[in-house]
């Protein structure tokens, strides 16, 4: 045998020593080499981060701007996140998170939407101080009192222009 066949040999040992070792390991944790991992499950705190308080500060921007066609567009968007949420989530702890939305939600959004049709920018701002005050007392009911939502001072989304077009 050449010294160049036994490297190769040695090399082809290793590699199939190592494969036996990971199928070896991944098999006694009840997966296979080529498992699919779990799909990703974001946390509630994770939705209402990235979907619902994104929608809930442009909502508020369209508003304050008097741009109600664009307001029509965010709180449709805010209407979906909260419904991913109670996909996602339906059950968070002891509390039914479709039903403790739908009574908290509800109104405030249907405020919303009567003030956005009318273009009538008081009625929005007091439809959307009613939204902030349902989002705070979910919050209490959750225990979670100490996440408190306020009405934004500014838009942080600085390449966003929320004027009517």
């Amino acid at each position: 045998m050449t010294p160049k066949l036994r490297s190769a040999l040695r090399v082809a040992a290793g590699t199939m020593a190592v494969a036996f070792v990971l199928t070896a390991t991944t098999a006694g944790r009840g997966q296979s080499p080529a498992a699919t991992p779990a799909p990703y499950r974001p946390g509630l705190g994770d939705l209402m981060t990235m979907t619902v308080q994104p929608r809930h500060v442009k909502l508020f921007a369209a508003g304050r701007e008097q741009n109600w066609h664009y307001a029509a567009y965010e709180l449709h968007e805010l209407q979906e996140a909260f419904e991913r949420v109670e996909r996602v989530w339906p059950r968070w702890r002891e509390i039914a998170i479709a039903d403790t939305m739908d009574a908290l939600i509800k109104g405030p959004v249907a405020s919303l939407e009567a003030a956005i049709k009318a273009g009538d920018a008081e009625r929005f701002k007091a439809g959307y101080d009613e939204l902030t005050q349902a989002c705070n007392a979910c919050h209490q009911g959750a225990a979670r009192g100490f996440v408190v939502i306020q009405v934004p001072d500014a838009a942080p989304f600085p390449d966003q222009d929320f004027h009517p077009h």
